[in-house]
């Protein structure tokens, strides 16, 4: 059998950390409302979609919203956001990726971002790492947030490799059950206790070694 397998990244956190750009956007808007938002709570937004984002933060304010202010707030939380992403560098780029990418590249493996971010081409473009990658599927392309593994799934299938050959790099647990679900072999980037249903965790790629990576090729 051949040993090509599919390396899936998924983006905020593990490819860069644009995390912190979320978090600002979205604190902006939680106290337009009144609502206390701080990094704690914060957490239950990683790797959730917009509108289930927004969604959790009323439901942190015990309030409703007619559609048509739900929808300006996405639009506006949005526009802050990329107001973030508008200078973002290469520099940005979280520690050792380039060389992950490029040791699994050289080696013939098939990569893919999948990623819940609409905004995935606009930051790998800003970056300058758009081409490093076989596949992209974000959140333009599909309907149903992780854990749901939706997004993973589709990634695999772009990729013509076997979901049970696919190994997914996530740093939000949702991200680390939708791997599950999907069949993968999940790797979780941060901390081990929030982390803790992935098969393996490491605080960032400079604790994955290339030797690791070939064993994840082989096996």
């Amino acid at each position: 059998m051949s040993n090509k397998k599919g390396f899936i990244f998924d983006l905020d956190g593990v490819i860069v950390d644009t995390a912190q750009y979320h978090y600002l956007a979205w604190k902006e808007l939680a106290d337009s409302l009144g609502i206390s938002f701080s990094e704690v709570e914060n957490e239950q937004l990683k790797g959730v979609s917009r509108i289930r984002s927004l969604e959790k933060i009323l439901e942190m304010g015990n309030m409703t919203l007619a559609q048509d202010e739900f929808d300006r707030l996405i639009t506006n939380k949005n526009a802050d956001y990329l107001s973030y992403v508008e200078g973002m560098t290469r520099e940005e780029i979280l520690a050792d990726v380039p060389r992950v990418l490029r040791f699994l590249s050289e080696n013939g493996q098939r990569l893919a971002l999948g990623s819940a971010s609409k905004n995935a081409r606009t930051i790998l473009g800003k970056v300058g790492l758009m081409d490093q990658f076989d596949t992209i599927v974000d959140g333009t392309q599909v309907s149903k947030a992780k854990p749901d593994p939706e997004v993973f799934i589709r990634a695999a299938k772009e990729l013509h490799v076997p979901a049970e050959r696919c190994i997914v790099f996530e740093d939000a647990l949702a991200g680390i059950q939708a791997a599950n679900n999907a069949g993968m072999l999940s790797i979780g980037i941060g901390d081990p206790t929030v982390l803790r249903e992935a098969a393996f965790v490491f605080s960032d790629f400079t604790k994955i070694s290339n030797e690791f990576l070939n064993e994840l090729i082989q096996a």
